[in-house]
């Protein structure tokens, strides 16, 4: 579950992280629950996306990594088709999909208001959402 950014991860290029960059925070796999990974189990599972090659990952799960990307709209300024004028976009759109053993399992679409900083679909899942929400702070500023 990550909590906050791991500025001084081993990673060539964070960007390229699932979540767009590096976090820390605490396990969520089943006994494990609440205890913080040393950092570099979290430079080379948690934050990789894979978990699997884990020690505490469970044998069995539903999923082992959740992908994200911003689909629609872009951040940039996009017609208005009510007056063809230039406006900035009011939300963005989250596709997720959540993999196992590199295959998808569930996917669907989150949408983020801009306007009003808040969720206008969120995940049922808390650990899915907190990962989105993760993703998008990281994608909000590199966009800034």
């Amino acid at each position: 579950m990550p909590v906050s950014r791991l500025e001084n991860g081993a990673w060539p290029h964070p960007a390229r992280l699932p979540l767009g960059g590096g976090w820390c925070g605490h396990c969520t796999a089943p006994g494990h629950e609440g205890q913080v990974p040393s950092q570099d189990v979290m430079e080379a599972f948690c934050n990789l996306g894979y978990a699997s090659g884990c020690a505490w990952s469970p044998p069995e799960c539903i999923w082992d990594a959740v992908r994200f990307a911003v689909i629609a709209p872009h951040l940039g300024l996009r017609p208005d088709p009510r007056n063809a004028a230039v406006a900035p976009a009011r939300a963005l759109v989250l596709r997720y999909v959540c993999e196992r053993s590199n295959r998808p399992v569930e996917h669907g679409d989150l949408e983020f208001d801009l306007s009003h900083a808040t969720w206008r679909m969120q995940h049922d899942d808390p650990r899915v959402q907190k990962m989105a929400e993760c993703y998008l702070e990281s994608y909000l500023k590199r966009k800034s």
